[in-house]
């Protein structure tokens, strides 16, 4: 068995802390000060947030939620999400299946190794 106490983690903000990753799933620490935001973004993995301490609002989908300790929010792949700390907050995400398609994580060695050339292909089109 594997167990973190995730309110004592030495978590610096805007440095997220793995903690774990197994062959399916990946479990995250985040640190966030009051104010401060993790802007508009999206990942290829549902994602599962619970806030473990303080306070953060959420906006997804057009709706916006506050949510305190003991609150689990659960998104769909690709879903697009903005999480503003209220109080300073700390934050557990639970990412699956990890890595998600479409995440650099899951790309063959193969596909690794031409990503480079395709991409510069990209941006001379």
């Amino acid at each position: 068995m594997k167990h973190w106490e995730i309110t004592g983690l030495d978590v610096e903000p805007r440095a997220p802390q793995i903690l774990s990753t197994t062959d399916d799933s990946r479990a995250i620490a985040l640190a966030l000060p009051a104010g401060d935001t993790l802007q508009e973004h999206e990942v290829h993995e549902r994602t599962w947030f619970v806030v473990v301490a303080g306070e953060v609002e959420v906006t997804a989908d057009g709706e916006r939620v506050t949510a305190g300790p003991g609150t689990l929010m659960e998104f769909d792949p690709q879903e697009r999400r903005e999480v503003t700390a209220r109080s300073d907050a700390r934050l557990l995400m639970v990412l699956t299946p990890w890595p998600g398609d479409g995440h650099p994580g899951a790309m063959t060695l193969e596909q690794k190794r031409d990503a480079r050339t395709n991409a510069a292909e990209h941006r001379t089109r």
